[in-house]
């Protein structure tokens, strides 16, 4: 859930820095053009004053009046001053200007030879220009783009307009500009995005952290481990009232299993007593019937396996009981003792039992409850196995967990058995002449459960039944044992 919640928080934020950014980013780029543009407004509305009575052509020399008005330099004065201020514009600032009759021809350019524009913005400029209105802004420029800006003002004498001033300005110093008012905002907006980062991370540790404390306690009581409860002093209010409502279900439901598991163990107590003495009676009745009576032994038998079905009931409610004594345990010899006390029943039915793999792996486990557990597996495996067949016992590591596996040569199960094998009293019907009550693995997965491990069951190859032990190699949560303590030591 985290992986999806926090990239729709990152997006989302990033979505607003992006577009606060944007627009200060265009807002920069604008202001910056504009200054350059009133820049160059100012620029033309100078040239034009200077240009507004350098308007008439000067008169061929030799012709009257000419050489009056040289000597009073109006016309031929004032045109060689607007041809120098251009020139020096030019070349202070790299931006070509010039003053163009209406014609197009020019009055004074620098640099030298430049003509009006025929197309493009410059052409564009001088056309509005000659409507008599300067010249609309150009279009903005950007940072990746190679252009120039035109602006244009005419040169209005007695209400006409009788030329145009035109300058042409790159723009490379402007886009340094704007690229170096972007640094900033950029590097702002990637500081941001950090700060944006973190607290989408905090706000999805603190939506979230409820929610995992749920799926691990709701963990915890599905292993058997009921006393796990959610600790709801975080997050949101909704998922505090969950969980609150999570912890009231959680004790309910330990109550009711409390007081099942308390039935089955005082049921099956009261009831021993008095099958005892009821078997008691039959012994005592059999002595008056005919040595081997069908019928007394097929009594005497059911009564035998009633109190083995009440001993394996008082043993499953024990075993859910109980609290682990979880210490790390040496399981490899835990599980060569365990083959080493199964031998001989194995070997009275003509099974071979063998047991392979590590001499020593340690894991964390209750050692009598894995042992018991153990009994009743590699019980199981001898009791289904028929004569002359096998049954390996083999210690593996991998990871953080240590494995112990049971295999049998016995029929083993189909797919549908697999399912059912391990719940309460089940039997599969092709074994009901076996003796039994269908708790054994019960109760081992109930020994095994209240240490985190885990029992699995899978086909043989190529026939019988592996049983799979699961144990955990890292400490549980709250232990802090720190060196092995082997059963019996």
């Amino acid at each position: 859930m985290r992986t999806r919640l926090l990239p729709l928080l990152i997006v989302l934020m990033a979505g607003v820095l992006l577009a606060l950014g944007f627009p200060l980013a265009v807002s920069m780029a604008s202001a910056e053009q504009q200054h350059v543009v009133v820049d160059r407004i100012d620029d033309t509305a100078r040239f034009a004053a200077l240009a507004q009575f350098v308007t008439e052509r000067p008169a061929p020399v030799g012709q009257p009046g000419a050489e009056a008005r040289v000597a009073e330099g109006r016309p031929d004065g004032r045109l060689a001053t607007l041809t120098e201020e251009l020139a020096r514009y030019h070349e202070l600032y790299g931006i070509r200007a010039g003053v163009f009759y209406r014609d197009g021809r020019a009055m004074a350019a620098a640099p030298d030879g430049w003509r009006k524009p025929s197309g493009g913005e410059g052409a564009a400029a001088f056309a509005e220009a000659l409507a008599g209105r300067r010249s609309h802004d150009p279009p903005q420029v950007w940072p990746w783009q190679d252009s120039r800006i035109a602006v244009a003002s005419p040169v209005i004498r007695d209400g006409d307009v009788v030329a145009v001033v035109l300058t042409d300005s790159p723009t490379g110093p402007l886009r340094s500009r704007i690229l170096r008012d972007w640094v900033p905002l950029a590097a702002g907006e990637a500081a941001a995005m950090l700060l944006a980062l973190g607290a989408a991370s905090r706000l999805a540790g603190w939506v979230l952290r409820p929610v995992r404390d749920l799926d691990k306690a709701a963990h915890d009581i599905s292993t058997g481990r009921l006393t796990s409860r959610v600790a709801a002093a975080g997050g949101p209010p909704e998922l505090r009232r969950l969980a609150h409502s999570f912890n009231e279900m959680a004790d309910h439901v330990e109550d009711i299993l409390e007081q099942q598991r308390a039935f089955v163990a005082d049921a099956s107590h009261q009831l021993r007593n008095p099958l005892s003495a009821l078997l008691l009676r039959i012994e005592l009745l059999g002595l008056e019937l005919p040595a081997g009576s069908a019928d007394f032994a097929a009594v005497q038998g059911e009564g035998k396996r009633l109190a083995r079905v009440l001993d394996d009931l008082l043993g499953l409610a024990t075993a859910e009981h109980s609290r682990a004594d979880l210490r790390l345990t040496d399981v490899g010899e835990v599980a060569a003792e365990r083959v080493a006390v199964w031998r001989p029943v194995a070997e009275r039915k003509g099974v071979t039992l063998a047991s392979r793999g590590l001499a020593a792996a340690t894991a964390w486990a209750d050692p009598v409850s894995l042992s018991s557990a153990l009994d009743a597996v590699v019980d199981n495996a001898v009791k289904f196995s028929p004569e002359g067949a096998a049954v390996t016992v083999t210690v593996a590591a991998a990871g953080d967990r240590v494995t112990i596996e049971v295999a049998d040569g016995g029929p083993g199960l189909t797919a549908e058995e697999l399912e059912r094998v391990g719940d309460r009293f089940w039997r599969s019907s092709r074994h009901q002449n076996v003796s039994g009550s269908g708790l054994g693995l019960s109760i081992a997965r109930a020994l095994l459960a209240a240490g985190d491990a885990t029992l699995a069951f899978a086909p043989g190859v190529p026939d019988g039944l592996r049983v799979t032990l699961t144990l955990p190699r890292t400490a549980p949560e709250g232990t802090t044992e720190p060196s092995p303590r082997l059963p019996g030591r």
